[in-house]
């Protein structure tokens, strides 16, 4: 699949275990962080995405369109989703 978004992250997100959850900083010095496929901005403030796919330890975020777009490339599998408010 050709695909601008697709640069070589089958060598750390292939296979993984992902949680759809609220946007929590990796460490305190961080403010953001990006998807891993568009560059999609993840954050707390104001016009930035505020939930979306992480790995398990929240290194690595995906939004949600290329969470749909890639799940069954990178054979994802899913273990929570947020509840509905």
């Amino acid at each position: 699949m050709k695909d601008w978004r697709l640069q070589d992250q089958e060598d750390y997100l292939m296979n993984k275990s992902l949680i759809f959850t609220r946007y929590e900083k990796y460490r305190d010095d961080w403010d953001h962080d990006h998807c891993e496929f568009c560059n999609a901005k993840f954050s707390t403030y104001e016009g930035d995405l505020h939930d979306g796919y992480a790995t398990v330890e929240k290194y690595y975020w995906i939004c949600q369109e290329c969470y749909h777009d890639f799940k069954s490339i990178f054979n994802w599998k899913l273990i929570n989703e947020l509840p509905n408010n």
